[in-house]
């Protein structure tokens, strides 16, 4: 049965269908109740309307897609949502359904196209789900109603959460309405809002590239920002867009035809390799809402089979945008690619308005035309562009990575940093039903390049593109902490342990030469730099790869994040920035390279210093690193030693320790005794040892508090 707000198709427009994004701020608290209030029921209302267009109970559990959950999930998970969040944020503690509430929290992200969802679930019935959905929203009007909050509104406001929940019930709108889109047919039946789509096709226009001005662009928000906005929409990112040409029209059917036609998703030459990949898994031969019957092509909607509108932007995945454009560039022997996100933003420019602030929107978006796409000639732009926003998403060339000043809201902290992975490509300016936070200009949206949403394209003419450079958030629980013990916090008032040896040496050096230095075992980098403040050139070996991946990406990207373990699987994501720790001045002296201590290239030699901090008793034959260390060390020089002495069988087979056990004479032989032995006479110790202490975090509950001998040998003249 349709929902009362359905049934008066006349003023849907106005009261159901067009709405407006918040603004935060404001002056009258009453008002701005009511305005939250009246979003959350239109937008809990819309929500509920879009599943009226399945005609039986099956469609409820029929996968749209193998790589999604079936619609029963997407009608549930909105309203758990709610609930969910205001538990975390600690703003009720009640719980409607604990079963609900757990199964149907978390979706399904399309890992890879070959990655198949084939989990079965003892899914609820619809019954179960439409009365869930009443108490929600009874709960959840209960809480606009009576709590208390300040203008404007913002990350710490417990309305932030209600509008949290009203933004990822808008998003999971478009999201279903995509999955419709791929049900089977007979699944589908008419309905008087989303049956009402564009009826107009005409011949489509030829594109053509027109020009774009360029020039330095600032992308990003700030948090008094007067719209809702997802944590990676905040920070900044400051760059230069040089001039470019853009296409005119969003790429049409027709004009992928073209495409289609010599036979592009059979040449390989088209495709990069993972695209091609992709292709073949599939054997793709058209765009997945193109149906071929007999020697013509329809088009699927989002609730029939139409006869194919030409005129209307091509829907299309990131692998078949590119693909099109590279056979572009050899048509028109032109270096023909997507645009960058700066590279929107720059086009964006020429619209001078945003929802909510317009009084119609400039095009097809926000539900306020029709249920569809629409020919791409009908919204014009300034300076003769078509579709800047609007009519269906427009995929880029730019992997979404977070701005400077970038920080996770606490009770969504996997909204976004899982997507920075160098595989969810951004993609702009909305859809035709794109409404909320989804309209705005600073809205960023990422998906896997196999990912299918109303979404297609246009290109640009312009250089190309470097490749991208990325900085994932480190997620091994072994190079978090080094990163943690490195660049991190300090715990129980113990000093950062890699910087404390490094100044230490370099007190040590005053009045001898400072022209090279060795830190063998540098982990993280961090003793590294500062020895580069005295020392001329610094070598940074370490065994791992992985490990030194960080001090690299602070050299040449200056921040490297990370994340470090809670509890469990839970999870703080950090960031460490260069510039926090003053060597800018003195990165370029640093080399960092792999390497193993026991087996060290002949390279490595002539130092005025070797570090050696905390590696002896982690190595697999400490005394050949110490009988092949005394070699590089110039005469003069020193090695300094830092070890807890943690002879582990893990680490050092038994009989390579050092120390730690009893000698043939049975009496006690250390570790120190152990270096006096394999390093005199070549070598003096210097001083007596001294203790250094440090603190390893584990999770938030479990620390590592140790002592580690610092031993100074000087190598004799």
């Amino acid at each position: 049965m349709l929902s009362t707000l359905t049934q008066e198709n006349n003023t849907l427009k106005d009261d159901f269908l067009v709405t407006k994004t918040i603004i935060l701020s404001g002056t009258d608290y009453s008002e701005k109740r009511k305005e939250i209030l009246d979003y959350f029921h239109n937008s809990f209302s819309l929500y509920e309307s879009i599943f009226e267009c399945l005609n039986n109970e099956n469609a409820f559990y029929t996968r749209p897609n193998p790589l999604r959950h079936p619609l029963i999930f997407y009608f549930g998970h909105t309203a758990v949502f709610f609930i969910n969040k205001l538990n975390v944020a600690g703003l009720i503690s009640t719980r409607i359904d604990p079963k609900l509430e757990s199964m149907l929290a978390i979706g399904v992200d399309e890992m890879s196209w070959d990655d198949l969802h084939d989990e079965h679930y003892d899914w609820p019935t619809t019954d179960e789900v439409r009365d869930y959905r009443k108490k929600t929203r009874k709960l959840v009007d209960q809480f606009i109603r009576t709590t208390d909050f300040t203008l404007p509104i913002d990350w710490q406001s417990p309305m932030w959460i209600i509008l949290m929940g009203i933004e990822h019930e808008r998003i999971h709108l478009e999201t279903t309405s995509v999955l419709i889109r791929e049900l089977p047919i007979q699944c589908i039946t008419p309905h008087p809002i989303w049956s009402n789509i564009c009826l107009t096709s005409n011949s489509p226009p030829s594109n053509e590239l027109l020009p774009v001005i360029g020039g330095p662009i600032t992308l990003g928000k700030s948090k008094d920002n007067p719209l809702y906005g997802w944590d990676n929409e905040y920070g900044a990112f400051h760059t230069y867009v040089d001039n470019f040409k853009a296409s005119k029209y969003l790429v049409s059917n027709k004009e992928f035809l073209d495409f289609v036609t010599v036979n592009g998703y059979n040449r390989k030459e088209y495709w990069d390799k993972e695209g091609w990949q992709w292709v073949q898994s599939r054997e793709h031969k058209i765009p997945r809402y193109w149906l071929k019957v007999g020697d013509k092509f329809k088009y699927r909607t989002m609730l029939e089979v139409i006869d194919m509108p030409w005129d209307w932007p091509v829907d299309v995945n990131h692998y078949e945008a590119k693909a099109f454009c590279n056979w572009k560039s050899s048509v028109l022997e032109k270096n023909i690619r997507l645009p960058t996100e700066a590279e929107w933003y720059t086009l964006r420019k020429q619209v001078d308005t945003d929802q909510p602030y317009w009084n119609q929107a400039p095009g097809n978006i926000n539900l306020e035309y029709e249920m569809s796409a629409c020919p791409v000639n009908r919204h014009a732009f300034a300076n003769g562009f078509y579709d800047i926003i609007g009519n269906v998403w427009q995929w880029t060339e730019t992997p979404i990575d977070c701005y400077e000043g970038f920080s996770v809201h606490p009770a969504y902290d996997d909204f976004s940093t899982p997507t920075f992975d160098g595989k969810h490509f951004l993609f702009k300016g909305g859809c035709w039903i794109s409404t909320s936070n989804y309209a705005i200009k600073d809205s960023r949206y990422a998906f896997r390049r196999h990912f299918f949403q109303h979404a297609g394209f246009r290109y640009v003419e312009a250089p190309p593109l470097p490749e991208p450079c990325l900085n994932i958030y480190e997620t091994d629980a072994m190079v978090s902490q080094y990163i943690e013990f490195h660049y991190g916090e300090t715990y129980f008032n113990e000093p950062n342990f890699p910087m404390t040896c490094a100044q230490y040496c370099c007190k040590l050096v005053e009045g001898l030469p400072k022209r090279r230095a060795l830190d063998i075992g540098c982990a993280a980098g961090r003793a590294s730099f500062e020895l580069a403040k005295v020392f001329e050139h610094v070598d940074a070996v370490d065994f791992s790869a992985r490990i030194i991946q960080t001090p690299t990406n602070l050299q040449k990207q200056g921040f490297q994040r990370y994340t470090i373990q809670e509890e469990g699987e839970l999870v703080t994501y950090k960031e460490v920035r260069f510039d926090n720790f003053g060597y800018d001045e003195v990165k370029n002296r640093v080399t960092f390279l792999q390497g193993d201590a026991c087996n060290l290239a002949a390279k490595f030699t002539d130092y005025d210093l070797i570090l050696a901090g905390n590696l002896l008793d982690r190595l697999y034959e400490p005394a050949k690193f110490l009988r092949l260390i005394k070699d590089r060390v110039r005469p003069g020089g020193l090695l300094v030693i830092t070890s807890p002495y943690t002879w582990l069988s893990e680490f050092t087979k038994r009989e390579f320790w050092l120390g730690g056990f009893k000698a043939n004479t049975g009496e006690s032989y250390t570790t120190l005794d152990g270096l006096h032995d394999h390093l005199e006479p070549e070598f003096t110790l210097l001083q007596q040892p001294i203790d250094i202490p440090f603190v390893i975090r584990e999770t938030k509950r479990k620390y590592q508090h140790t002592l580690a001998e610092l031993t100074v040998w000087q190598k004799k003249d």
